[in-house]
């Protein structure tokens, strides 16, 4: 039988389309640095497990289709504690923060709608969108200037009679950006003046580095009406494997109709949700230390680029990604090189190729995404190699 004509339109991640390169390099006894995923090794908050170790229940039943309520008032807390106003009754608990994102495109846009997304994005949006049957309206950034957005003229550009939203993902995956409060304030003007709705995805809000300013969607509380936070523990706590995050608005038509897709999915993990509140309650100490522990590496690996002939990169402020351009005519080429033809002393490195975080075609051809998410010696390692596998790669 043959497979419907809607997942022809569904992209694969282009994060993982290498992995086949990747173990088959491994294969050949080669040491593959993982710089391509945000897959952390900051070691998870151990209250968590303890937390699933003191679980007795005899039955494991049914969550809530909004989360458990232990959870929902932990994430309150936690909040209250970053200085946003957000009650428990605000939060829907999802299955990660991508089921978040899938549900605010379903409940605040209709098919054939768009959605309006600073490029490069985390590549997933398209897949989200795709489901909901939405279209992303890429807004272009540029590494010259640090990814910041463009001028409102340009935006305005952008739109269409069929824009109901703009999505703001700060700190940004895939480039590091924090955007600056003149940044969220034009988001704003510009929702204000054609009505939309803002979709802040911020999990990675705890990763800020350099002093630097922090602005939320939700430091506009006069726009609340408006505004939907996607939040998760996947990244701050790093428990990718825990699949909990949550989709949080005051627009109260906005939960009631969330609440619908809710109970078609029926609930979240119970399990993962336990773990979660001992995770949202964690004392501030892990935050920071990993806070520290991130920007160790970011720092290691800009000195390492800045070593490189010919890479165009900004020092991102926040997150733990950088995108960065290449001396090459084709970043995945190069990628599929350093895993195919590419070892030094039996090591090589894995990277993503940053054009499939632009929705515009032919953008990032020539750009990286690295994650810098192994400690500080194997991320200087990483960084080494991509160099001396450039310049070896540019002599072919």
């Amino acid at each position: 039988m043959p497979v419907s004509k809607r997942m022809s339109t569904i992209p694969p991640s282009p994060i993982r389309k290498l992995v086949p390169f990747s173990d088959a390099a491994k294969k050949r006894g080669i040491k593959v640095y993982h710089i391509n995923i945000g897959q952390p090794d900051v070691p998870t908050p151990p209250e968590a497990f303890e937390a699933m170790r003191r679980f007795d229940e005899k039955v494991l039943s049914y969550a809530p289709s909004n989360g458990i309520p232990q959870l929902r008032h932990a994430m309150a807390g936690y909040f209250k504690g970053i200085g946003y106003d957000i009650a428990e009754k605000n939060i829907m608990v999802t299955n990660g923060g991508s089921e978040a994102i899938y549900f605010a495109f379903m409940i605040s846009l209709d098919t054939g709608d768009e959605v309006l997304i600073p490029e490069p994005y985390y590549a997933n949006y398209n897949g989200f969108a795709k489901m909901a049957g939405v279209k992303i309206k890429p807004l272009t950034t540029k590494v010259e200037n640090g990814f910041h957005l463009p001028s409102e003229e340009e935006i305005k550009r952008s739109m269409t009679d069929k824009t109901r939203a703009i999505l703001i993902c700060s700190p940004n995956n895939p480039t590091g950006t924090v955007h600056t409060r003149e940044d969220m304030e034009k988001v704003f003007r510009l929702a204000d003046e054609y009505d939309l709705t803002v979709i802040g995805d911020e999990v990675y809000n705890e990763f800020v580095y350099d002093n630097r300013e922090y602005v939320s969607v939700m430091h506009f509380p006069d726009q609340a009406r408006r505004v939907i936070l996607i939040d998760s523990v996947s990244k701050r706590y790093s428990a990718c494997g825990a699949r909990i995050g949550a989709m949080i608005t005051k627009n109260t038509d906005f939960i009631d109709a969330a609440m619908v897709l809710a109970q078609a999915r029926l609930c979240p993990p119970t399990i993962d949700q336990v773990m979660a509140v001992a995770m949202y309650e964690v004392k501030n100490d892990y935050l920071k230390e990993a806070r520290l522990e991130y920007k160790k590496r970011r720092d290691v690996v800009f000195e390492e680029l800045g070593h490189i002939e010919g890479v165009t990169f900004h020092k991102p402020a926040g997150a733990f990604y950088t995108v960065v351009k290449l001396p090459v005519e084709d970043a995945e080429d190069f990628a599929r090189w350093l895993l195919e033809s590419f070892s030094y002393k039996n090591e090589t490195v894995m990277v993503s190729p940053a054009s499939g975080f632009y929705g515009t075609p032919g953008k990032g051809t020539d750009e990286i995404r690295i994650a810098y998410v192994l400690k500080e010696e194997d991320m200087k390692r990483s960084i080494q190699l991509l160099g001396l596998a450039l310049e070896k790669y540019r002599n072919r």
